[in-house]
């Protein structure tokens, strides 16, 4: 279920009937000359929808604001502030939780978003919310890795790639420019391998400075179909888990009692 589509008597029930909404991540940037810049949160927000067709859940809409500052040196990209975009992110859940959701996921469809999902999760024991928030960190395991890799004939991927060309090419097969897939794929530079074992916030662009990560010359539409399926498969298990789950809200729970009386009752007296 769609978040936006829904009545408001509607949206009421689906709280009820599902207590889980999902957010899906994206941003806007280039994707080498054949992907539009919306790329990741329009295949994210369609894999979350089919996911939560399979495993019934409520769908926020389409989100494009994260972490994406090194596409600030092409077009079409937008990047707020790293406060601004925590707090914005932030208040949005709180706005989710208010309406009544207890369980948030967060599926993050672009990588450089890595880390801030990963830290809105830790944010969540800063101050106790009516909600948890959940992370799919990953998507594999050894059976779709295996289905994954048997689909596809390059050896680099990473991003507007023949794995991320096909799947855009099942999902928004008209905003695909098939004729502009550059000639040639690209490898990484290694153009900071003089400091073995570092990251710096221009790591991607050191490697990558056209915003293209491997070869999208042999992607298809048959191929992004059954690579899109293990995506939506791997979701859709992934919510059916979080509904189940009793855990994380007990230990939440658990944790805010202890953090309320640090010292279990035993202040030092004067």
């Amino acid at each position: 279920m769609q978040w936006e589509h829904l009545t408001a008597p509607k949206f009421a029930e689906a709280v009820r009937d599902t207590g889980v909404c999902v957010l899906a991540m994206g941003v806007l940037e280039r994707h080498s000359e054949h992907l539009p810049v919306g790329t990741d949160f329009l295949v994210a927000h369609r894999i979350a929808c089919l996911a939560a067709e399979k495993e019934l859940a409520v769908v926020f809409p389409p989100w494009y604001f994260g972490q994406i500052y090194v596409g600030q040196a092409f077009p079409g990209n937008v990047s707020l502030p790293p406060t601004m975009l925590l707090e914005l992110i932030e208040s949005v859940l709180d706005e989710i939780g208010r309406n009544g959701f207890r369980k948030i996921i967060l599926h993050n469809g672009h990588g450089g978003n890595s880390a801030l999902v990963r830290f809105l999760a830790q944010c969540s024991l800063w101050r106790e919310k009516p909600y948890s928030v959940y992370v799919q960190v990953d998507w594999r395991t050894p059976e779709r890795q295996e289905a994954w890799d048997a689909l596809l004939e390059g050896d680099v991927h990473g991003h507007a790639c023949e794995c991320e060309t096909s799947v855009s090419l099942a999902v928004h097969p008209d905003l695909v420019d098939m004729d502009a897939i550059p000639a040639e794929g690209t490898r990484p530079l290694g153009r900071l391998k003089g400091v073995p074992h570092m990251y710096a916030g221009v790591s991607w662009y050191s490697d990558f400075p056209e915003h293209y990560a491997g070869d999208a010359r042999a992607a298809s539409a048959e191929k992004g179909k059954k690579l899109l399926g293990l995506l939506v498969d791997s979701l859709a298990e992934f919510i059916a888990a979080v509904k189940a789950d009793e855990v994380v809200p007990a230990l939440e729970k658990e944790f805010f009692g202890r953090a309320e009386d640090p010292l279990g009752g035993q202040a030092a007296s004067r």
